[in-house]
């Protein structure tokens, strides 16, 4: 990773590229909380229990299982818009489509239907980010990748603030199902983007049979001497801070904060803190390193964890909850822009959208599969113990760095 001085790495930040890395990071921003936080609190205002709550977190399992359908995006081709564009359209519809039929169930008469209406657009919107993320290694030069993933990530931020905060705002404005209307409606501006957006140039080796696109890029990957010390890292690296976001909402409101407190200050008050903490990260990145910065991110991100710990011993207060949140949503970009670099720079180019699926969908365990039982947790230890349980699982992530201490010099 080369390390440019300060004007370079401005000037690299307002570039074409890096506004396509913006805008594509809010098309996959946007959907995820609208499955996940923001549907937490729909659940609980139409009296779903905590335990249920917590188990609603399965409904994201198509971001862990990702790269089974991924190979599908490396070996054909959707005429007239090219691979990824022809896909990442197609993908972006169908998106449209499900959260329009989400908008449509209703929790307290059909908590199965908003389920499977639900795992629609989970489905859906990964097979979005399977594109989004190929598009974007492919498009980017591996110097380009630090500052290009924090340009994502503050996308992907704005797109989650409109749903999370956004989105409980406009619950409490309107109803849950117009407010997912609204959302579809977002979504569907987003094809535009893709549709004006180049196609990135094809690598050579690119797979041209099924077998290929299934079989290689794994073959590539597990043939490496650092395989299985990637994986572990890539699940430990976040894993406290993922547990601890996985059921925050729930918590907020047991504190006291209603719905549009949560929306106004706990995501709204974060936004620029959020734009700061991703923006200054891909800066940061190409002037001190990747492993570095790996470090340095991480760290600060188990601090603002151990925040939520204060806050559950504070209770009701305003101004605690705008200094957690705030410190949370600038650590919270900071550390996500290395780590997206991270499996960025680990993936092949003939097979991006594969390898970069599995490491992502690595990535996805946590929030998805680990953060299941997330609500029982805090019920039967209590807050307190429950985010100083995910502060500490920081540490075994932190301490895996040092094993890519040489990995900078032969990137």
């Amino acid at each position: 990773m080369n390390k440019q001085g300060w004007g370079a790495a401005l000037k690299a930040v307002v570039s074409g590229r890096m506004l396509v890395a913006l805008m594509m990071g809010f098309a996959s921003g946007l959907p995820l909380l609208l499955t996940g936080s923001t549907m937490q609190a729909w659940l609980k205002e139409s009296g779903v229990d905590l335990a249920m709550i917590g188990a609603a977190a399965m409904i994201g399992l198509p971001y862990t299982l990702k790269f089974l359908w991924a190979p599908l995006f490396d070996r054909y081709t959707i005429p007239l818009f090219g691979r990824r564009r022809g896909w990442l359209a197609l993908s972006q519809l169908a998106l449209v489509l499900a959260l329009l039929g989400l908008s449509m169930s209703d929790p307290a008469s059909s908590l199965w239907g908003v389920a499977a209406a639900a795992l629609l657009v989970t489905f859906f919107s990964a097979s979005q980010d399977i594109v989004i993320d190929a598009y974007r290694r492919e498009s980017l030069s591996d110097q380009e990748l630090g500052l290009g993933s924090a340009m994502f990530v503050n996308g992907y931020r704005v797109g989650m603030l409109l749903a999370g905060g956004g989105g409980l705002i406009l619950a409490d404005l309107l109803t849950f199902p117009k407010m997912y209307q609204l959302m579809a409606l977002f979504m569907g501006l987003c094809i535009l983007v893709t549709l004006f957006s180049p196609e990135p140039r094809e690598a050579a080796g690119s797979p041209r049979t099924l077998r290929e696109a299934v079989v290689e890029p794994f073959l590539e990957f597990f043939k490496r001497p650092e395989a299985i010390t990637i994986l572990a890292f890539i699940l430990l690296y976040k894993l406290g801070d993922t547990l601890a976001s996985a059921i925050n909402v729930p918590f907020y409101l047991d504190l006291g904060f209603s719905k549009s407190e949560i929306g106004a200050i706990a995501k709204l008050f974060g936004f620029w803190a959020t734009l700061i903490g991703g923006t200054l990260g891909g800066i940061w990145i190409l002037r001190i390193g990747l492993y570095r910065s790996l470090w340095l991110f991480g760290f600060l991100q188990m601090a603002s964890t151990f925040g939520f710990v204060l806050l559950a011993q504070v209770g009701y207060n305003l101004p605690m909850l705008t200094g957690v949140i705030a410190v949370e949503n600038f650590t919270g970009g900071l550390g996500t822009a290395a780590f997206v670099g991270f499996m960025g720079a680990m993936t092949d180019r003939r097979f991006t959208a594969t390898q970069y699926a599995l490491l992502s969908s690595l990535m996805g365990v946590p929030r998805v599969i680990l953060s299941t039982p997330t609500g029982w947790m805090a019920g039967e230890m209590g807050w307190t113990m429950f985010f100083f349980l995910c502060t500490v699982l920081a540490i075994p992530g932190l301490l895996m760095i040092r094993r890519f201490r040489g990995w900078e010099r032969h990137a």
